[in-house]
Formats: C-alpha cells, sequence, structure tokens
C-alpha cells in the first residue's frame, strides 16, 4: 500500500497540489482519483456519490492529463483535438484550431503528433482541455518537458480555470504559477515509498 489514511475534499476554485518525493505514489493517487485504478481501501466520490455509482456523470465531469501526453501518433494535431472532443461526447467548447492557436501550436495544427518536439507533445495535451471542458482537471506533471512560456501557459490556464469555479489536483516539482490562496498541498512522503517496498 503506497499510502493510507488519506481523508481529503477539493472545492470549487481550488487546487490540490500532490508533492512528494518520486516513487511516493503521486501518480497512483491521481490514477485513483479519476477513476482509472480501484483504491485498495476506502472510495472517492464526486457529488456526494461514490464514482462506481456517478459513472457517465463523473466522466464527463474529469479531464485527464497524465504524465505522458496520450497522444495518437499518427494522427496530426488537429486531430489528436477531434478525437479528444469526440470522446466527451459533445461539441468542443472551443474550435480545435484556437485551440492549438492558444497553445502555441496554431501553425503545427496539420503536423503528426508524432513529429512533434516533447514541448509541443505536452501543449497539445494541454489544449485536451480547452477543447473538452470539465469541471473536474487532473494533471500530471503539466511542467514536464517546457520551456518558460509552456509554464506561463500552464499557469494562464489553470488560473482561468480556477477563476471560472473549476477544481483541479496537479503534482508537479516546480512552482505552478497560481495564488497560494487557491491552492492546497498534500505531501505524500518517502516513508509511504519506503514501506510500500518493505
Amino acid at each position: 500500500m503506497l499510502f493510507r489514511g488519506l481523508d481529503l475534499a477539493v472545492g470549487p476554485g481550488e487546487l490540490l497540489l500532490v508533492e512528494g518525493p518520486n516513487g511516493a505514489g503521486k501518480t497512483t493517487l491521481l490514477r485513483v482519483l479519476c477513476g482509472l485504478r480501484e483504491p485498495e481501501a476506502g472510495e472517492v466520490r464526486w457529488a456526494g456519490l461514490p464514482l462506481r455509482r456517478a459513472g457517465a456523470a463523473f466522466r464527463a465531469s474529469v479531464v485527464y492529463v497524465g504524465h505522458a501526453p496520450g497522444l495518437k501518433d499518427d494522427l496530426t494535431a488537429l486531430e489528436n483535438l477531434a478525437v479528444a472532443a469526440a470522446l466527451g461526447g459533445r461539441a468542443p467548447a472551443i474550435d480545435p484550431r484556437e485551440a492549438l492557436a492558444r497553445v502555441g501550436l496554431g501553425e503545427r495544427a496539420h503536423v503528426r503528433a508524432g513529429a512533434l518536439s516533447a514541448g509541443q507533445r505536452r501543449r497539445l495535451g494541454l489544449a485536451r482541455l480547452l477543447v473538452r471542458p470539465a469541471p473536474l482537471w487532473v494533471l500530471d506533471e503539466p511542467l514536464s518537458a517546457v520551456d518558460r512560456a509552456g509554464a506561463a501557459l500552464v499557469a494562464e490556464l489553470l488560473r482561468d480555470h480556477l477563476g471560472a469555479g473549476g477544481l483541479a489536483v496537479v503534482t508537479s516539482h516546480a512552482p505552478l504559477g497560481v495564488p497560494e490562496d487557491r491552492v492546497r498541498a498534500l505531501r505524500l512522503g518517502a516513508a509511504a515509498a519506503a514501506e510500500a517496498a518493505a
């Protein structure tokens, strides 16, 4: 067991920053929180309901951007966003071309994702947040592989999302550029990683 005794809630306009050393269970916790992995004990609730009962309502309310961007390398940047929007089950919030422009990839719309740099792939993954709006963003290391401008983009996206009443659960080893009064931190310690290895 990587962690135990967690009891937490995230409310509108709030960001939960999950911190800790490598191996402490940050990614595992994020996967549990968004229903990609079952907890060994306890439960995760959305709007008062356990995730398995919240079902489609929860899936429509969360966007997960993992450490790996989760892109289809043979599809263009634009096609990747069209697929992401379709998976959301409703019309995109903004046109995928506009989303690409906002993340600095407007000129790369017709480039295959596999031909993009690591930082461009990260930006494309973040563009999904714009085309498939959801109240809950679960982001695993959104600052990995991004330059200074990319970090500023992540901060802007998060500030806008929280300002509109959205929620976010984020892992990061670097500052996110979000006002401190919007952030609560959860520290998963090295003791948890050592206990799991024992």
